[in-house]
């Protein structure tokens, strides 16, 4: 690294297409060893997994510490526990993907108050500094439906299969996905109902069974999820709805590659979640150190 300049970009890239890069550039810092909490919003998201890895090479090039501390389940209540934790380490930064943009904001005001810089990723909190996000939101929800209308033929009943009910992201990619769908090239096509999986494998594919149950006209599965997507495949790859139901989403191309192999699943959509952490990292280091303060339109 320049002794004179650090700079870091990162791209988010969907398999369809879309990209976004980012970059940050400043005057060189000395390494100071500070520590930073990564709050998933769980510990078992393969997808989560990856994007706290990216983290953590930012973080070790910088000199700095991660640690990566949530619960198992999506739930705000399940991520306080790790937040309190920082705020008692005196935590330079916390970097979080929200499972509620509210409900975590009383224990990150806290943080925010003893000095702890606090930085949003993939899912966004009301109560951040900064937001680091993968790619548009607009056109991940709106390609999210133009995708599985080329899949369905423009015609059928689809259904979502989304993570938890309060996650934002999910929820701001599905308003979009619900815009897109007032077009009328999509007249043809109706979302009967969406359904929670809550980032779990077991309810993920419950939900994929009460869905087939309720629809027996259903033509499509959207699931903006990692593990919805994934959960849903592994339950339609051995029954009689494999090759019938039209399925696509956000999926690791690491799990979802033997159900494309064997046809279960077609078309599907991603960027590189280490990436995204990866650019997470060296902005939260940043904003802790004074480099950049998270303002509207700074590079």
């Amino acid at each position: 690294m320049h002794k004179s300049r650090w700079a870091v970009v990162a791209a988010a890239v969907l398999a369809a297409g879309i990209a976004v890069t980012a970059a940050l550039a400043a005057p060189s810092r000395p390494t100071t060893g500070k520590t930073f909490y990564f709050i998933p919003k769980d510990t078992v998201n393969p997808y989560e997994v990856i994007a706290d890895h990216g983290g953590k090479l930012a973080l070790t090039a910088l000199g700095d510490t991660q640690v990566v501390s949530s619960g198992t389940q999506d739930t705000a209540a399940a991520q306080e526990p790790a937040i309190q934790a920082a705020t008692q380490a005196h935590a330079a930064g916390i970097v979080i993907a929200g499972n509620d943009p509210q409900a975590v904001c009383p224990a990150l005001n806290q943080a925010q108050a003893a000095g702890t810089k606090i930085v949003a990723f993939d899912s966004d909190v009301s109560c951040r500094q900064l937001f680091i996000n993968q790619a548009d939101t607009e056109t991940i929800g709106r390609s999210q439906v133009q995708l599985l209308a080329k899949l369905m033929h423009y015609k059928g009943q689809f259904a979502i299969l989304s993570a938890a009910s309060t996650a934002t992201n999910q929820n701001a990619w599905i308003k979009y996905m619900k815009l897109e769908l007032k077009k009328p090239a999509y007249k043809n096509m109706k979302l009967v109902k969406i359904y929670y999986g809550n980032d779990n494998p077991a309810q993920s594919r419950q939900a994929t069974v009460s869905m087939l149950q309720a629809y027996p006209n259903l033509k499509g599965i959207e699931s903006p999820t990692t593990v919805g997507i994934s959960s849903a495949a592994q339950y339609l790859s051995t029954s009689k709805y494999k090759g019938k139901i039209m399925l696509t989403g956000l999926g690791l191309p690491s799990q979802m590659k033997k159900y494309v192999h064997d046809h279960t699943v077609t078309a599907f959509a991603l960027w590189n979640p280490e990436n995204l952490g990866y650019l997470a990292g060296y902005a939260v280091s940043a904003l802790a150190d004074g480099t950049i303060k998270g303002t509207v339109g700074e590079t």
